[in-house]
């Protein structure tokens, strides 16, 4: 019997299955939506969250002969702009001024020495960057209430006395070692690999810094640059101690503007905190993606 006369298979038109690529990842999206403790967990926050912003901006639209009385959580039922018209016509804009130039400020003088330190107490392994990052690390440990005696002589001593330098020194000094922590930690999450690349193309150092590790730093950096900024703004105890004319006076200090002997005009006092809490807020939503990027270990990238 020759090969063409040879009985050949019946074909067929069943196929092996393939399995679907997005199951696996349809699977694992479906557990993440149908998990309901999560789910009440973040819907509990979010009511913790936002009642009491709810509760500021209904009194702030509320006048002030109405401020005390009725439901709280009520919708004011005559609403009005005059509280926010009285905080502008107040000298807003002369705190609003002097509090983001103590807050650019302190950012700037914290990054331009926090990440070289970090930096350095990463990539050096002497004596001096051990005991040198050792020593930041006290700092975290020491309030500011404990020194504030010593700095108010040294100030005075330095004739920085009510002036915004007597507010931003201060400020970045105790900002620092809690960022020069958080670079730290961010640093040595690049690969060393990375750097040996770099100093077989004949890097130096500085370029490694400015090139590679900035770069690779972002969430860390948006980190400290949200904590500083948040240090500069709600800063109370420097501004008060520090300062007393209304020359180099911040936003903290203004809301005392509103307290009398007499009384409290709670409705001026929250419509103003309403206004100073909107720009930290929008520094908080330039730099979200990468600080959560770096927060999820990231990169920022």
């Amino acid at each position: 019997m020759s090969h063409d006369t040879l009985p050949r298979p019946a074909a067929t038109d069943e196929r092996p299955e393939r399995p679907q690529p997005n199951s696996r990842r349809r699977r694992r999206h479906w557990t993440r939506r149908a998990n309901p403790l999560s789910g009440l967990g973040s819907a509990v926050w979010l009511v913790i969250v936002l009642v009491p912003i709810y509760a500021m901006l209904s009194a702030s639209l509320t006048s002030q002969d109405k401020s005390l009385t009725g439901n709280p959580l009520k919708p004011p039922t005559d609403p009005t702009l005059d509280n926010y018209n009285t905080v502008l016509n107040s000298g807003f804009g002369h705190l609003l001024s002097n509090t983001v130039i103590v807050a650019v400020t302190v950012v700037g003088i914290v990054l331009g020495l926090c990440v070289p330190l970090a930096y350095v107490a990463v990539r050096t392994r002497t004596r001096w960057s051990g005991a040198a990052f050792r020593l930041f690390l006290l700092g975290v440990a020491i309030p500011a209430q404990a020194v504030v005696v010593p700095l108010y002589l040294l100030i005075a001593k330095l004739d920085l006395y009510d002036s915004l330098l007597a507010v931003i020194l201060p400020t970045a000094a105790f900002a620092m070692p809690v960022s020069v922590l958080v670079l730290t930690g961010t640093l040595r999450d690049i690969s060393e690999d990375l750097y040996e690349a770099m100093a077989l193309d004949g890097a130096s150092p500085l370029r490694m810094l400015f090139q590679l590790t900035i770069p690779l730093a972002k969430g860390g950096i948006s980190t400290v640059v949200i904590y500083a900024a948040l240090q500069a703004w709600n800063g109370f105890l420097f501004p008060l101690i520090f300062t007393q004319s209304d020359e180099p006076r911040v936003l903290t200090l203004g809301l005392f503007n509103y307290v009398s002997q007499f009384g409290v005009n709670i409705p001026a006092l929250l419509a103003s905190v309403v206004l100073s809490g909107i720009p930290i807020f929008a520094v908080y939503l330039v730099a979200r993606r990468a600080l959560i990027g770096g927060l999820m270990g990231m990169g920022g990238k």
